[in-house]
């Protein structure tokens, strides 16, 4: 990544696009009721938000949380991710991780792979022996996804940055309408092809850090397309 000519903030995704899996995803398979993916599937449908969702989902999780930590350090990040964030730094570019999962599993992912990012995300709580609650600490009662972690709230500070965004699915609709590019996969890709949101597509970080060291280079900010496709090797 070349140095930014223009302040910029990159707000990431984490289920999904940090870690190629969705972790709420992954701790629910192993610990909760199996009745988890219907609530699942009334979220998906659009009949609840995530706020709603989630709060029944973590009521049927049963595991300790030492069980749930020694799950979680099976989750690696992605491999070009640690480049990504060093790359970031070098160049003054400024990255909060946004995400409507748990922190628990943040947290935990972040520091079995030695990083340290600033993060936001739903509260997992344990509530003794292996129960577990959820809060919201950075839910809007404006927020018009109903998520519980409004990811839109976290770019007006940001006013005057470039804001970019990197993410793959349904949490990331509303931030994509509210910055000046976003680096999408899976579901949101499909999302910025069908409405024409500008976008750069995207397979792991190693190509999120060549693209954006080109477009943040180049005179204007508004032809991602013009962009060529530049892979670094992960070895």
């Amino acid at each position: 990544m070349s140095r930014a000519r223009v302040k910029c903030h990159v707000f990431v995704d984490f289920d999904g696009t940090i870690v190629p899996c969705d972790a709420t995803d992954f701790l629910f398979e192993q610990f909760a009721d199996p009745s988890w993916r219907d609530v699942e599937s009334e979220w998906q449908a659009g009949n609840i938000g995530s706020r709603e969702c989630m709060t029944r989902q973590v009521s049927l999780l049963r595991a300790s949380p030492k069980r749930l930590a020694e799950a979680i350090s099976e989750l690696k990040v992605d491999a070009g991710f640690a480049t990504f964030v060093r790359e970031c730094r070098r160049n003054g570019v400024g990255m909060t991780i946004v995400s409507d999962g748990f922190d628990f599993a943040i947290e935990h992912v972040l520091r079995n792979a030695g990083l340290s990012v600033p993060f936001y995300a739903n509260h997992l709580e344990s509530i003794g022996g292996d129960r577990w609650r959820v809060t919201f600490p950075s839910a809007r009662s404006d927020c018009r996804a109903l998520a519980g972690n409004c990811k839109c709230a976290f770019t007006e500070p940001h006013s005057t940055s470039v804001k970019v965004v990197v993410g793959d699915g349904r949490s990331d609709f509303c931030i994509a309408g509210q910055v000046d590019l976003v680096f999408a996969k899976a579901k949101l890709l499909e999302l910025c092809r069908s409405n024409g949101t500008t976008h750069l597509p995207f397979e792991d970080f190693f190509e999120v850090t060549a693209k954006l060291g080109s477009w943040l280079s180049s005179d204007g900010h508004r032809a991602p397309a013009a962009i060529p496709i530049a892979r670094q090797a992960s070895g």
